[in-house]
């Protein structure tokens, strides 16, 4: 019998183990994190699941059934530093509850995996979705992570080595996918909408896209005593303007558009001195790939009217981008079913931050997502919070679409 409120029972249980005053300090690859990992493994003794660990460092229960076709549902145990208590362990825990229900009444019509993916965070050398990356296949950054060191200048390769990673055979993970037949996360949402909508629980449409780039804006630097006002060519003033601009870019295209300058750096930054350069960093995402796009042609050419009209040059360089990631169609209305079961009312958003659901999603294998709500938005904090009620429907939600999603595989 499904008992939700042995999930937030498990979650207090692990932030009172493995966080002290300052928050969640599950970190992957550290001692804590592995504690953590055997705690889980504790928790889903006596159901018949099978651990193991793939070459990526994923926790894997296996719960078989009448069919090798398997149904995943799957999150993450590592934290951020000083983090919340939900964020990661939530997904786990409640697969853990579902897991725990369905083992209690047979086995299954197709396999059950329960994986608790490898270094979502990337909070320790900054690779954000390892384990998922790994297991979906689009790991090809294996030189840069070999130079990778954390602030104690430990190398990557030697932290993961500890656990019986060996970073030239992670992509072996990819096995563990050859059967997959669906995937499922819940997750909180890290973000205010569900809260300002009154509303528990959501469907996750899809996964933000995103344009990352530096934009370097180069004027004179000159006194700032002799200089006037129409003679000088001020990089920050082309810089500042875009700032401006980027927040109405995201308002016309709307849809959950986003835009962010999230760092400025001038040269030569002395109060006596007009700038010379401003480096800007920009952030751009929507689950929309041509309005991406739109976002992005837009935004250049408004730091190109900028440098036209205060005599400056400016140049632009990508960091990084993703395409935008939708999920299953179909899995979204058996989703939108469950939601409405438990809840009520359903909403259906995207999300703005990355997760495993991507990575295993951009692999091909059907994926959906559940949000729950979360308190005053707020996630990677030791305030994170959702109120209890809520988390115990957003277990019932993920136990009612694995059951949907079992028989949609199994028909």
């Amino acid at each position: 019998m499904l008992d939700p409120s042995r999930t937030v029972a498990d979650l207090r249980e692990l932030q009172e183990l493995t966080g002290d005053e300052n928050g969640a300090q599950r970190v992957a690859w550290t001692d804590t994190w592995q504690q953590a990992r055997e705690w889980l493994g504790s928790k889903l003794d006596g159901t018949g699941a099978v651990e193991s660990f793939d070459a990526a460092g994923n926790q894997w229960f296996t719960l078989p059934g009448e069919a090798e076709r398997a149904l995943l549902i799957g999150g993450h145990i590592d934290s951020v530093p000083n983090g919340g208590w939900l964020d990661g362990a939530l997904n786990v825990m409640a697969g853990a509850e579902v897991l725990r229900r369905i083992a209690a009444d047979g086995k299954p019509p197709l396999t059950l995996r329960l994986v608790s993916w490898a270094d979502e965070e990337g909070a320790r050398f900054g690779r954000s979705l390892f384990g998922s990356s790994a297991a979906a296949g689009s790991m090809d950054d294996q030189d840069e992570l070999r130079q990778r060191r954390d602030a104690d200048g430990v190398a990557l390769p030697e932290a993961v080595g500890r656990f019986d990673v060996d970073l030239d055979r992670a992509l072996d993970a990819k096995q563990e996918l050859e059967n997959a037949a669906a995937y499922l996360e819940l997750h909180i949402e890290q973000g205010p909408v569900l809260e300002a909508m009154d509303l528990p629980l959501g469907v996750v449409l899809g996964t933000f896209g995103v344009e990352r780039h530096q934009i370097t804006f180069r004027g004179q630097a000159a006194h700032a005593g002799s200089t006037p006002m129409d003679k000088r060519r001020d990089a920050l003033a082309g810089a500042a303007k875009l700032e401006l601009e980027i927040r109405e870019i995201a308002k016309r295209i709307g849809a959950g558009a986003v835009c962010t300058m999230g760092g400025v750096v001038t040269k030569p930054g002395i109060v006596t001195s007009v700038v010379e350069t401003a480096e800007c960093l920009l952030d751009q995402r929507h689950l929309d790939a041509t309005q991406l796009a739109e976002m992005l042609s837009n935004a250049e050419a408004a730091s190109r009217r900028f440098a036209h009209d205060e005599d400056i040059e400016v140049e632009w360089e990508r960091i990084w981008n993703i395409e935008p990631i939708l999920f299953d169609e179909q899995l979204i209305e058996l989703a939108d079913e469950a939601v409405k079961e438990v809840a009520g009312t359903s909403h259906r958003l995207p999300s703005g931050p990355l997760h495993d659901a991507a990575e295993v999603a951009r692999a091909g294998v059907p994926t959906v997502m559940l949000f729950v709500q979360s308190l005053r938005g707020l996630s990677h904090t030791k305030v994170e919070d959702t109120k209890e009620e809520h988390l115990e429907l957003s277990v019932q939600a993920l136990d009612r679409l694995t059951d949907k999603t079992l028989a949609l595989l199994g028909s």
